[in-house]
Parts: structure tokens; sequence; C-alpha cells
């Protein structure tokens, strides 16, 4: 059993401490594991020195059996039994390229993968095992980072805006972090401090569903297929529909709700649409979705910095400059590199951040994002 942070103070500080860790990030989009070893000695200063980056992808298999778990179906505890030690040997490899880069790892961060995410009903599900982690690579691993906020009555997500803030904030200006993984989330970063954040709905996931579906490729590289259609006006109204943009914050979302199936109830509403044109169609409502929450939430905000694997798609950053525009926002579109990260490292170099925290007793949640009752400490504790 993972044992707590505070049970286990005098047990864990035995080890000298080391300021050196490990993050491991395998998101929504579900295309492999991006791991980076930082150096967190000089966090005070507002600096963390990565010191290297790895990736693994995930094998076809890996990925129908992550995928075939986001719904209900027969032997699902065996299925997810299976795959959690899968993962497993995936994190371990990560960790096997990233651990020689540093003399020695304090602990590993690791967030599982994403097969439920229910917080309304009061859980949210990432498929992991750390403890056989722990056994293959040798170093203690922290994980579960999402069920203490949600049992205090939070999201449980989004969770990397306290890591910006301490990262890319500025004393000059207001700054929004647009992470566009398989779902999209911005952190709202103004010179005070005053943190806000939350899901603005789908990143990649729906147009990283549609390429497999009619291109037999796991994305769209580079938004080529999304930039050969002709964004459905139709389409686009019946998608901005969903009741999901209208709530308030905080709040968060998943492959629970944003899915082929449900873009295939509004197809069936309209008549046929070319699959380029549903490509482009889906590109547009993601940056649109984007852009109407950043204008409504930070109107006066002065750059925004994207991250994730949406950065790197042309097309969407394209779309998202003009409907940025058409709201009225006037923000510099940048990329987080221009701030130290390159896009890809981000969400890992934030689960290292995570397991530090964890390590040095910090509290990693926001209220004021997830809608927890308070701060909390986030993770559990399997030692090597």
């Amino acid at each position: 059993m993972p044992q707590s942070q505070q049970e286990n103070e005098s047990v864990r500080t035995v080890k000298p401490e080391v300021p050196v860790y490990i993050g491991l990030m395998s998101g929504t989009s579900m295309d492999g594991v991006d791991g980076v070893v930082a150096d967190f000695s000089e966090i005070s200063a507002g600096k963390i020195r990565i010191l290297g980056a790895a990736h693994c992808p995930f094998s076809q298999d890996l990925r129908a059996a992550a995928a075939a778990l986001q719904q209900s179906g027969a032997d699902e505890i065996h299925r997810e039994a299976l795959l959690s030690q899968h993962l497993a040997q995936v994190y371990a490899d990560c960790v096997a390229q990233l651990q020689p880069l540093a003399d020695e790892v304090r602990a590993v961060g690791v967030h599982g993968q994403t097969i439920r995410h229910r917080p309304e009903l009061g859980y949210t599900r990432q498929t992991n095992h750390p403890a056989l982690l722990a056994e293959l690579c040798g170093l203690d691993v922290i994980a579960d980072f999402r069920s203490r906020d949600i049992a205090a009555g939070g999201q449980g997500a989004p969770l990397v805006p306290s890591f910006h803030m301490a990262l890319f904030g500025s004393a000059t200006e207001t700054r929004v972090l647009a992470n566009i993984g398989g779902i999209s989330n911005i952190s709202i970063l103004p010179p005070d401090g005053a943190v806000r954040g939350f899901d603005t709905g789908p990143g990649n996931v729906l147009m990283d569903g549609w390429a497999q579906l009619h291109l037999g490729t796991p994305y769209d590289e580079n938004g080529s297929f999304a930039a050969s259609g002709q964004v459905n006006t139709a389409l686009l109204d019946s998608l901005m529909q969903e009741a999901f943009l209208q709530l308030p914050a905080p709040k968060s979302t998943g492959r629970d709700l944003f899915h082929l199936p449900w873009l295939q109830q509004h197809l069936q509403s309209l008549p046929a649409i070319a699959a380029a044109d549903v490509q482009a169609t889906l590109c547009a409502y993601t940056a649109r979705t984007l852009a109407q929450a950043i204008a409504a939430s930070a109107p006066q905000a002065d750059a925004v910095f994207v991250c994730g694997g949406g950065a790197y798609n042309a097309e969407l950053m394209r779309r998202l400059a003009a409907e940025l525009a058409a709201v009225g926002c006037a923000a510099r579109l940048s990329q987080t590199a221009e701030l130290g990260v390159v896009p890809e490292q981000v969400e890992a170099l934030a689960f290292a951040w995570l397991a530090y925290c964890f390590c040095e007793g910090v509290t990693g949640n926001l209220p004021a994002v997830t809608g927890a009752a308070g701060t909390r400490i986030l993770g559990a504790w399997y030692p090597a």
C-alpha cells in the first residue's frame, strides 16, 4: 500500500536530500511517455535545470488496450491490471534512459494513464503500477497525484497551474500557458500571483482520433490534413453547443466526454461532410474554444505561451492566432520554448516538480483552480 508523506516523515528523511527528480507523463493523446530529469536546487530562485529528456512511444497494442478501457467492457479489472504492468515497463524504460544523466535521483514522479475522469462522481482513475516501477528502477516513486484533491472536493485537474506560476510567472505581465495535449487547459498567470486555470475542451483528442480513422496515422502531422479541408460552419456551430463549454470554472474534462462517438452524434444530424473538412472543423473547434476561454478569463493577457503536442501543429497554431484576433485578444502567441522549456517537456517537468513538492512537504494544488476545500500535499510514496 502507498504510504503517506505525513506517516513516513521519519523514514523518508533518512535518505540524504537530493534535488534531482525524474518526471514521467503519458497524457490523453496516449502516444507514449515523455520523461525529464531535472535539478531543483535553485527552485527558490525560480530556476529549474533540465538535465535530459526522453520519449518512449507506446506500441499499437498498448494504445489499443488503453483506448479500450476508456469505456465500460468485459473483464475490465483484469485488462487494467495487465495494462498497468505494461505501462510500468515502458515507464521503467524511460527512467533507464534518464537515470544515467544525473549522479543521484531522489524520486520519480509518475502521472499514470488516465482512463476515467469523473470528478463530478468523486473519482478519477489513472492506471499505474508504481510499486512495480519502484522495483524495476530501484528508485522511490511518487504517484497518485490527483485523488487527494478530489477527496477534498476538487476536480483533481488541472494540477499544473501552480507549477506554471513557479516557473513561468512574470512580475510585469499577465501570461497564459495553454497546454494543448489530448485535452486543452489554460493557466492564467497575473503579476499579482492570483493564479487561475481550467480545462477549456478538446485539444488533440478529436483530431487524433479522426486522423487515425481516415489516415491510419496516430495524429495529423503539422495539421496538413486539416489544412487540406474547409471548416464546415454547421458542424462547428453544433460542436460549440456542448454544455461543458458554458460551465464556470473550476472544471475539467477528458475522453469521457470528447471522443469519436460524441463527434459521430453531431455528424449524424448533418449532411455528409468530407473527411478533410471534418478535420479542418475539429482543428477550428480546438482553436476557438481555447481562444474564447482566454478572451473570457484573461482579456488583458499580454502573451499566450503554448505547450504540449499541439504547439507543433502549424495549422492549429495558425487558427489559434486567428481566433484570438477574432475575439479581440491582442496577446502575443508563442511557445514555451521562448521561456526555456520546449513544449513537449512541460508536463513531464510538472510531475517531477510535484514529486519534489511531495518530498519537501509542500502543497501542490490550488483550490482556486480545482475547487478543493484547501491546499493539500499530493501523491503517495512507494519506496525503492
